[in-house]
């Protein structure tokens, strides 16, 4: 699956996906419901990337939608998120803008699950 934002996607031919709304042009984002097998729940699947200047308007955009699909049973969300000032071990950050990124994920009660960038020096 491709779209506009130059995030691409290869799925293949056994699962059963629906690309789901994509058409934010300040967000990066690929959003896909793979269906559950023998009556378990659907899978969300977002992957995004966050350029390092994003802007607040569209870090909202991003967590207003975030929001949304994180009340699916199961979500999985990947990517580059380009949030190098963030502690995950603390769950801290010194720039607002960060704050925000940590108050979105704990008001919609998702886990960090990977905590050291794939590139650079950890934190």
């Amino acid at each position: 699956m491709d779209v506009h934002t130059g995030l691409s996607l290869y799925v293949r031919d056994c699962f059963d996906c629906i690309e789901l709304d994509n058409c934010d042009d300040k967000v990066e984002w690929l959003w896909l419901k793979m269906r559950g097998k023998a009556n378990k729940a659907d899978i969300l699947l977002g992957f995004c990337y966050r350029p390092p200047n994003h802007d607040e308007e569209a870090d909202e955009l991003f967590y207003k939608r975030l929001a949304e699909f994180s009340q699916s049973l199961v979500l999985d969300l990947m990517g580059d998120l380009s949030l190098l000032d963030i502690r995950w071990r603390y769950n801290t950050a010194e720039r607002k803008q960060f704050r925000r990124f940590l108050e979105c994920v704990g008001d919609n009660f998702l886990t960090q699950q990977e905590s050291e960038p794939s590139r650079g020096v950890p934190h």
